[in-house]
C-alpha cells in the first residue's frame, strides 16, 4: 500500500482522460478526509485493525506524493491537512486510549503485513 494513487491511475477507464481521472481522485480524497472529519469518534487503531490504514497513513501518503512532485512537506503539515488541525490538538480532543484488545489485534495484524 505504498502508493495507492498509482494503482488507481492504472485502473481508470480509458474513456476518462488523465486530468479528469486526477480530479476524480482528488474529489474522492477530499470526501474521505471530510468523512473522517465528520467521524472523529472513529479511532485510528480501529481503522488500522479493520482496514490496514488510518489517518496517519493517509498523511504519510500525502507527504510522499508531495515529495514525488518535488514539494517539501513536513509530516506534521500533512497531518494538519488530513486532521484539519494540528495532530496534537486532534489527539487531545478525540483520541481515546487504546484498549488491551485493540493493541493485541494491532500487534497481531502487524506480523501479517510484514
Amino acid at each position: 500500500m505504498d502508493k495507492p494513487t498509482s494503482e488507481l491511475n492504472a485502473a481508470a477507464p480509458q474513456s476518462i482522460d488523465p486530468q479528469t481521472t486526477l480530479e476524480l481522485e482528488a474529489a474522492a480524497f477530499r470526501t474521505l478526509v471530510a468523512h473522517f472529519d465528520a467521524h472523529p469518534e472513529v479511532q485510528n487503531i480501529d481503522l488500522m485493525n479493520l482496514a490496514g490504514f488510518c489517518r496517519n497513513c493517509l498523511s504519510k501518503w500525502y507527504k510522499a506524493a508531495a515529495e514525488d512532485k518535488g514539494i517539501a512537506l513536513d509530516y506534521e503539515e500533512a497531518r494538519r491537512i488530513v486532521y484539519g488541525m494540528p495532530y496534537a490538538e486532534w489527539k487531545a480532543l478525540h483520541q481515546a486510549p487504546a484498549s488491551a484488545a485493540q493493541l493485541a489485534e494491532f500487534d497481531a495484524n502487524k506480523s501479517i503485513d510484514t
